[in-house]
């Protein structure tokens, strides 16, 4: 009797194979391939074929094979809890950037001490060479197999968070699926409900690493039990875990909670709150600095500066959809304005008044304020406006999530035909300005209509989700899609920046909006008289200045160019009876508005240097006694390296020209190159 086959397609390479053949025996030579994407969906090896299906391998280094290895891995770690404390009631364990996690519900929260037990065991279970093997089951058998399992017991009953707790997925497709980790004997060692898919054994588990514990909400609401997060991290490679651990340890050093207090930057008072800064003089130096050079470059680019109050009616965000679509994110209403008698009756009706969380509606209301004629178009208005957003206390996290912040906020106001130069010229004006901050690596994301949260009709997204498109591909930079990521009134545009350690932060964005112009009714006149509706595109640059903050402190690791610098120039005499030479070279450079400080501490001088150079400070100016008598200066630059003996005109010269310049200067080199 012949072997019954099938025609299948691998990499659109059409095949005809045993009808009983899985991707374990397709790919059995090629140990560097883990799984399969299935006529479009990844799957196991293991998962049975059919005529007309088509296969892409999914290699154990790419990005799909890396988080499969990844969520294999937190299967491997929930099973070694549970071998060691087998009371633990698992969580969910999805699979994160640079990582993974589990969550669990133990008498006692886990210790470092744990943590290397749980990894020891799980070293002996990836050597054990277990298998993953997916099967489908009735929400009855999940229940039986799971019933002393109360968190699974949720998701059962929940679909589709069974199915993926991090994604949502359609219920009228799910399948609840079983995963068991099956030893060499064919023995059920370990099971977990999962939608997968998962390696083919733990032996492709080739490097990991346990990083932290941390308490977490389950499912992340404060109302529900407080579980035992394992936090962890896999990679294709032992050389790729090193590379990467080495990246977390230059990370850490350049933590901006960290950098924020050695130099004296800012700080997070508790009688203040939570998520809500204080800077220091030194970092509202920066913030100035930041601000300043921003203002100058939009007086450049034509905008107008508006300025707005930080709390409003609640009727206004009732306009603009925020009520309904952001309230979760507002601090709650203030009851204000009402009146009442000597009995305690009402007299006069209060208002809700909200802290507001974006500026963009008090925009339209300066917009609408007089009537607008097409001869003003674009009309490019910007504010540092401060908005306020409330932030689960335990998502806050230094500037870079905060309950207050300030956006340099900015809302063009334009015609259709209009619509695309002006997004092309904001566009190269937003990457212009970042790259003068010292970002230079940049690509672009391209969010979309989230279809369960918009405004709006079909039409109107799809046109402005094109033309976003096509201005984003003109750039010339790479472009990524972010399905359903875009705010509820419009598309948008994500400038996406690389810092000097490789990690990636969203700066700028670029939304595209016809939706609130119509919800406020805007109008110009047209040429031809007849009332039209602008086109509204919302810009933030910085996305906020605090946040932007931390960027460029970890970016630049503390040691800012010259022209951001907290403190620009620090004197230090070789001795008390050189101070006042130095004192009067500062002073001509503060009156040309450089930052500067002399340190006139009891100090030893060997120590002054010491403290000046881990405050970072790109100039340290020396003055012994040769100085004194040639009038002159001596520099001292970050790496150590010194310039000895230059002329005071000269030096102020130099100073003003390298500040000018925005350029980066650790040592005399960089000075010398600067100044040429």
């Amino acid at each position: 009797m012949a072997e019954q086959t099938i025609s299948i397609t691998i990499s659109g390479e059409a095949k005809e194979v045993a009808a009983d053949l899985t991707g374990v025996e397709l790919f059995a030579d090629d140990k560097t391939i883990i799984a399969v994407r299935l006529n479009g969906e990844p799957r196991d090896l293991y998962t049975p074929l059919h005529d007309g299906d088509a296969l892409e391998p999914i290699a154990l280094d790419s990005e799909d094979g890396i988080a499969i290895m990844r969520h294999s891995a937190t299967h491997v770690m929930a099973q070694a809890v549970q071998e060691i404390r087998p009371d633990a009631k698992l969580g969910i364990g999805p699979v994160i950037e640079n990582g993974f996690y589990y969550d669990f519900d133990v008498d006692t929260p886990f210790t470092p001490d744990d943590l290397k037990q749980i990894e020891k065991r799980m070293q002996r279970i990836i050597r054990e060479s277990q298998s993953f093997r997916r099967r489908v089951v009735t929400e009855a058998e999940a229940r039986e197999e799971e019933k002393d399992q109360p968190y699974k017991l949720e998701l059962i009953g929940d679909k589709e968070a069974a199915l993926d707790p991090e994604a949502s997925t359609e219920v009228a497709t799910s399948e609840l699926s079983m995963y068991d980790n099956v030893d060499r004997n064919g023995t059920v060692v370990w099971k977990d409900l999962c939608r997968g898919p998962h390696l083919p054994n733990t032996r492709y588990i080739k490097a990991f690493k346990l990083e932290r514990t941390a308490a977490a909400y389950w499912r992340g609401s404060e109302a529900n039990p407080m579980l035992q997060r394992i936090y962890g991290t896999a990679w294709p490679s032992r050389d790729a875990l090193k590379a990467y651990t080495a990246r977390m340890e230059e990370a850490a050093k350049r933590d901006h909670r960290k950098l924020g207090q050695e130099m004296d930057l800012f700080s997070f008072p508790d009688e203040i709150g939570p998520g809500l800064a204080v800077f220091h003089p030194k970092g509202a130096a920066v913030i100035n600095a930041m601000e300043d050079y921003s203002r100058e470059q939009h007086r450049r680019h034509h905008y107008s500066f508006v300025q707005t109050p930080h709390i409003t009616k609640g009727g206004l965000y009732e306009t603009s959809g925020h009520l309904q679509w952001y309230k979760d994110n507002m601090y709650p209403p203030m009851r204000v304005d009402e009146e009442r008698d000597e009995n305690g009756n009402v007299t006069k009706q209060g208002f809700d008044y909200y802290l507001k969380p974006m500026n963009c509606p008090m925009h339209n209301l300066i917009f609408r304020s007089r009537q607008r004629s097409y001869r003003e178009l674009p009309l490019r208005l910007f504010e540092f406006g401060t908005v306020y957003r409330y932030e689960k206390s335990g998502v806050v996290h230094g500037l870079t999530r905060v309950r207050g912040l300030t956006q340099d906020d900015s809302h063009i106001y334009c015609t259709r035909e209009q619509m695309k130069d002006e997004l092309t010229s904001l566009l190269n004006f937003v990457l212009g300005l970042l790259k003068d901050f010292g970002l230079n690596d940049f690509y672009l994301e391209l969010s979309t209509k989230d279809p369960h949260k918009f405004v709006g009709s079909d039409e109107i997204w799809d046109e402005a989700t094109t033309t976003l498109a096509e201005v984003a591909r003109d750039s010339g930079l790479e472009l990524v899609d972010d399905p359903g990521g875009a705010a509820f009134y419009g598309p948008k545009i994500s400038v996406q920046a690389r810092d000097a350690i490789g990690r990636t932060w969203q700066v700028s964005t670029i939304q595209l909006d016809f939706n609130l112009p119509e919800r406020f009714g805007l109008e110009y006149i047209a040429a031809d008289g007849s009332h039209q509706r602008p086109v509204m595109i919302h810009r933030a640059l910085f996305g906020s200045i605090e946040r932007f903050f931390a960027i460029l402190l970890e970016h630049y690791a503390g040691a800012f160019p010259v022209w951001l610098a907290p403190v620009q120039v620090t004197g230090i005499p070789v001795a008390d009876e050189f101070a006042p030479h130095l004192r009067s070279f500062l002073s001509r450079l503060e009156d040309n508005l450089v930052r500067c400080e002399l340190d006139s501490s009891d100090d030893r001088f060997g120590k002054k240097i010491r403290n000046a150079s881990k405050s970072k400070v790109p100039f340290i100016l020396i003055a012994g006694e040769e100085d004194v008598s040639n009038n002159a200066v001596s520099f001292r630059f970050r790496d150590g390296s010194q310039l000895n003996g230059v002329a005071a005109d000269q030096a102020e010269d130099w100073i003003l020209r390298v500040i000018r310049s925005r350029t980066q200067v650790n040592s005399a080199e960089d000075f010398a190159e600067a100044t040429r």
